[in-house]
């Protein structure tokens, strides 16, 4: 046993190496010998426990070699670029909306330099980091002003604490929804400081409701947008224009919280209409609330717009200091929003373009998929299928879009996808009747290349 532990070399010797000195000028001198005393000291306690130690765990190449693969681990960030195949256009668990470029460059040049966040060109005095997007907002909703903060759950929290603490805030039943992550609105209003009064019924809820259930300390009637979910059957809903009705009849606000924040309409991919900012606006809400990175198509952020009287003692509030937007969220979000000014949103911004998406143009891009696997000598058989794309995101719940899928038979579906998340850029297919399945709706621009050659070399 003394014999095998004194054929290691020592860490001095393995510095010296040239694959080292490649390591040190990537990961630092410190990091590479730590690396190195971490892979001698397993192999010494391999030996100690009496384990048959091969030669080839003595060689400076492997052991050099393992140095490598545990600092490329330890470097490597966890959070990543991969290529969604799912056909989830909007994918919470894996960043929701990729930004337009404009967006994408916009972010580099505000995070490359010193740039306007606070300050006025005009007077040379501090400015205010909210006039950057609130311009784009009000012109293109029609709203009177706008306020961005960091999601739509503060966007909602700011909302309550700054027009409703200890007050009333009446919401129908059925719209009391969990989100993403656990998180129940009725929860979230509590931490605002407001009282819920809760109307109707689970499926129906009529305006007799709240004009009942209306009290002096009656602040808001509110909207909760129920973006994740979808009653059918027996239900009934007031409307946005009929909750307006009653609270200007007793001189109160009505406000919405939107959560997707559609500024398009999406029947024109053949999917129903989401309810869209500026048609609360038209409806007189006085403040709408929905996220930046649905439907709209930008970074994460929440916005709140509508009546100036409501929206700038929200501007003022304690709160909005600690949930505002940084510098890289309005760069992205301004240069989103300018898509829909210039009238480009359908092209540019990635989430719209794929809704777009034609079925012949996807078939197209899956046969050619399946020819470029087929002739590269696959064993397992390709084929594409038909099958659905949705939104998601809390959108359009139960809204799907026609696609072709690329469909691969395995001897083990499971492994084979978790082989594909290992790979140095993570390909996420989606699984179905023991078939990986591929959809180019949500394979960006660029990617196909990546996917198929991580498709190959996981086979092989």
């Amino acid at each position: 046993m003394s014999d095998l532990l004194r054929r290691l070399p020592s860490v001095d010797k393995l510095i010296g190496d040239e694959s080292a000195l490649d390591l040190i000028e990537q990961y630092g001198r410190a990091q590479v010998v730590e690396t190195l005393r971490g892979v001698l000291d397993d192999v010494r306690a391999r030996i100690l426990s009496g384990e048959v130690a091969s030669p080839e765990i003595f060689a400076e190449t492997h052991l050099l070699q393992t140095a490598s693969g545990t600092l490329e681990r330890h470097f490597t960030p966890t959070l990543r670029p991969l290529i969604n195949a799912t056909g989830v256009i909007i994918h919470t668990n894996l960043g929701r909306a990729p930004l337009s470029e404009s967006a994408q460059q916009a972010i580099i040049d505000v995070a490359a330099s010193y740039n306007t966040l606070e300050f006025d060109l005009d007077t040379g005095k501090r400015g205010s980091r909210l006039v950057h997007a609130e311009a784009l907002l009000t012109e293109i909703t029609g709203a009177e002003a706008a306020l961005v903060v960091n999601n739509n759950a503060s966007a909602t929290v700011l909302l309550l604490a700054g027009l409703a603490q200890g007050c009333e805030v009446i919401v129908s039943r059925g719209q009391l929804v969990e989100i993403g992550g656990g998180f129940r609105v009725p929860d979230v209003m509590r931490q605002s400081g407001a009282r819920l009064v809760e109307v109707g019924t689970t499926n129906r809820t009529r305006q007799a409701d709240y004009e009942d259930a209306i009290t002096e300390a009656t602040a808001l009637l509110m909207r909760v947008h129920s973006s994740n979910f979808k009653q059918i059957g027996f239900t009934e809903e007031t409307s946005i224009e009929e909750l307006v009705e009653v609270a200007l009849r007793h001189n109160i606000h009505a406000v919405d919280d939107l959560g997707s924040g559609a500024l398009i309409d999406t029947a024109q991919f053949g999917l129903e209409h989401e309810p869209m900012v500026q048609e609360s606006v038209r409806a007189g809400m006085g403040v709408v609330a929905f996220s930046g990175d649905k439907v709209l198509g930008g970074p994460q952020a929440g916005i709140l717009l509508g009546k100036r009287e409501l929206i700038d003692p929200l501007k003022k509030h304690p709160l909005a200091r600690a949930i505002r937007a940084d510098k890289l969220c309005l760069a992205a979000l301004t240069a989103t929003l300018d898509h829909y000014r210039r009238g480009d949103a359908l092209e540019a911004i990635p989430v719209l373009r794929m809704m777009g998406l034609r079925l012949d143009e996807l078939q197209a891009t899956a046969l050619n998929w399946m020819r470029q696997l087929r002739s590269s000598g696959l064993t397992v058989e390709v084929r594409v299928i038909g099958g659905e794309s949705t939104v998601g995101g809390g959108s359009l719940p139960g809204a799907t879009l026609p696609t072709a899928l690329l469909a691969l038979d395995v001897n083990s579906p499971d492994d084979f996808a978790h082989a594909l998340r290992q790979a140095h850029t993570p390909v996420i297919p989606r699984i179905s009747d023991g078939r990986v399945l591929f959809d180019p709706r949500t394979v960006l621009p660029g990617q196909a290349g990546a996917l198929l050659e991580t498709i190959k070399s996981t086979l092989v």
